[in-house]
């Protein structure tokens, strides 16, 4: 059931990024052009985002555990390191340079664009060699009680 789940909201998700027109890297590419041809869409869309995430949060959170997981999973790290800071100057650079994310990038590999098709599998390189260089400690959790996180509830 909960893969279902996560299907439905991915599928909700990736809607969404094409009816606000965010699969288009020119949306992103005029939004970083404040002195040129800047376009404030993304930002409505970010605030948006951003707004039903907090009233997401404040309502899940204050369940005794998630629906498909014994119990919530919140990261136990509170503290500004190098990696944290140089992850997402890389994700930001990335952004700006080709005007996609991961979420964007994967909704628009079904149009086939060349900018895509050569993004997404630079982005898994990515993503495996930023696994690959972490130490045992600073690797994601692969199991409900693994390091990378802290459960509450349940």
């Amino acid at each position: 059931m909960g893969l279902i789940a996560q299907f439905f909201i991915g599928f909700i998700f990736g809607a969404g990024l094409v009816v606000s027109g965010m699969i288009n890297p020119a949306k992103v590419l005029n939004f970083l052009d404040v002195a040129g041809s800047f376009d404030a869409s993304l930002a409505f869309v970010m605030a948006g985002a951003v707004a039903v995430t907090a009233l997401g949060y404040r309502f899940v959170l204050a369940r005794p555990k998630p629906l498909f997981s014994p119990s919530f999973m919140v990261p136990g790290s509170k503290s500004i390191d190098a990696r944290l800071l140089v992850g997402p100057a890389i994700f930001g650079i990335g952004w700006g340079l080709s005007g996609l994310c991961p979420g964007p990038a994967i909704a628009s590999l079904a149009l086939g664009a060349a900018g895509v098709l050569a993004f997404v599998p630079a982005m898994l390189v990515g993503m495996a060699a930023a696994r690959w260089f972490a130490s045992p400690q600073e690797r994601p959790a692969t199991t409900l009680s693994g390091g990378a996180a802290r459960q509450f509830g349940g």
